[in-house]
């Protein structure tokens, strides 16, 4: 394989990937908001409720249509650019994608018509009812997705079959409860909805500074306040949880986030800061925490947590152990009778992944020397730099989210909705949310490199037999085409924006004039 076909493949999807989820998080977080607003209207009937939901819902609609089409492109490049990926963990990875496509797409695609054309046609009550299958459906999505997502990062359920050179469902219980899953879902979908709280928080602060739509502002700001709040303390409890199932399943992507280069003994501490140096395999500077990595990741203070030198050398015991699982395969190959050669397989066989990680040096495994070994058991440590300061990104705008949201609770309640210098940071912050997500999807899927499916299948085993001609025409073309879509959705959100909540007039049989809202227009189709 062409290392740099590999690369190429890597990038094209990274790209698609990391465009895609843009998208995903605000429409996740957007779909429950919709379901509150929604319901506060059914249960006071008040029309500026009504108007709230359906504005909100617009900008939930343009993103949907959105993500929809960025999504298909990206499942079909598993085809296009992962063909040995595709057959040899298709069996395990493809179900919870079909899944997902056969259950929670068509649940939102059947009812997100309705909610957007069903407001004259439906009682408030089913209308509701419909708002919140289109929410249950988009999360529904994401929970498959990272099932599939959350087995590459730990593959439990499945073994490889030596008669049919692949691997295979024994387990599929294990697959869909899989600890890694389950604290990736709840930690994305979390983080989803701070996102959308931010944007909705953002777009309220922005027309109370013109002084614009201030009833419906104010709100929506509210609310926004309470589901941000309670969304972001979500988001650091369950990303505490995503670092402890990393001790027990993902100890080297632990390990290079935290730049820990030698086993920390009990009371492990965290390294806040340093410059992390590849070259000289150490942390320059840096700042420790005493005891707060030994309770991230073991939940104890007297348990060491193993570090990037100490796994190196358990990845090289399991290279030399994936050789004779390697050989053993080759032999049953030769002689699927060969009874003893399979008895060999089934010992080393947890480890014949490692042994593939040769191949990127030598074509039959057997045949590499020690220091090849030696070299390969080091290509298991990812970009230690880049996972360090990524995931400091990430947790330092996760903790400004908790001390905005809390901000902004307290100035509701107190109702200081139009305090300017908070409004002013609100909607610096509506981009804070997408690049903590982004580096966080960076932090997950390149903290598992070298491996496509960790310890199963290395990367550059995965790809497509493409040329670099082919793949480099296709990225242009992808760039090009997203580049334009992404034009085309910022100017239809900022139109909705502009053109604000009241735009088009709505009558309503029974209005309420002791309401604030009678000094803006009448509540209006959003």
């Amino acid at each position: 394989m062409d290392l740099a076909v590999v690369d190429l493949s890597r990038l094209q999807f990274a790209l698609t990937a990391l465009y895609h989820f843009l998208f995903v998080p605000l429409t996740l977080g957007l779909s429950f908001m919709l379901v509150i607003m929604e319901s506060i209207y059914v249960m006071t009937r008040r029309p500026i409720w009504r108007t709230i939901t359906r504005f909100w819902g617009l900008l939930f609609g343009i993103n949907f249509a959105l993500g929809v089409a960025t999504g298909i492109t990206m499942e079909f490049q598993f085809g296009m650019n992962w063909a040995y990926y595709s057959h040899y963990v298709g069996d395990i990875f493809g179900a919870p994608l079909a899944i997902e496509g056969l259950m929670a797409f068509f649940l939102e695609a059947t009812f997100v018509g309705l909610m957007f054309f069903g407001w004259d046609k439906l009682k408030p009550h089913a209308h509701l009812f419909v708002t919140f299958m289109v929410a249950l459906g988009t999360n529904l999505s994401a929970l498959w997705i990272l099932i599939a997502n959350g087995w590459m990062q730990n593959p439990v359920g499945a073994a490889f079959n030596p008669d049919t050179m692949r691997m295979e469902v024994t387990d599929f219980m294990a697959v869909l409860f899989n600890p890694v899953a389950q604290a990736k879902f709840v930690h994305t979908v979390s983080a989803g909805y701070v996102c959308a709280s931010v944007f909705v928080l953002g777009v309220s602060a922005f027309y109370l500074l013109r002084g614009k739509h201030v009833g419906f502002a104010k709100r929506s700001m509210t609310v926004a306040a309470a589901f941000g709040l309670a969304s972001s303390l979500s988001v650091v409890v369950l990303g505490d949880q995503s670092g402890y199932t990393l001790t027990d399943n993902q100890k080297m992507k632990l390990a290079a986030l935290e730049a820990m280069w030698r086993t920390e003994p009990a009371p492990a501490g965290l390294t806040l800061v340093g410059i992390p140096s590849m070259a000289d395999r150490e942390t320059h500077y840096a700042v420790h925490i005493p005891w707060v990595m030994g309770l991230i990741a073991t939940r104890t203070i007297d348990k060491p947590v193993e570090g990037i030198f100490e796994l190196v050398a358990i990845s090289e015991t399991r290279i030399e152990n994936g050789v004779l699982a390697y050989d053993a395969l080759e032999r049953i190959k030769a002689n699927p009778q060969d009874l003893i050669a399979r008895a060999d397989f089934e010992v080393h066989r947890r480890d014949l992944g490692y042994a593939l990680l040769l191949k990127r040096h030598v074509v039959d495994p057997r045949d590499a020397s020690p220091e090849l070994i030696h070299q390969a058991a080091w290509e298991t440590v990812p970009n230690v730099p880049a996972l360090f300061w990524a995931f400091r990104v990430m947790a330092g705008i996760g903790m400004f989210m908790i001390a905005l949201f809390a901000t902004a609770f307290v100035l509701c309640t107190l109702r200081k909705h139009e305090t300017k210098w908070f409004l002013r940071i609100a909607v610096l912050a509506i981009p804070l949310p997408w690049i903590a997500i982004e580096f966080g999807w960076i932090l997950a899927e390149f903290g598992r490199q070298p491996w496509a499916v960790d310890g199963v299948l290395p990367t550059f085993l995965g790809a497509s037999s493409l040329t670099v001609p082919q793949l480099w025409a296709t990225i242009a073309g992808f760039t090009l085409l997203y580049g334009a879509l992404a034009v085309v959705e910022v100017k239809l959100m900022l139109h909705a924006i502009k053109k604000g909540p009241f735009h088009e007039q709505e009558t309503f049989s029974e209005p309420h004039p002791e309401t604030p809202d009678q000094r803006e227009p009448a509540p209006a189709v959003a």
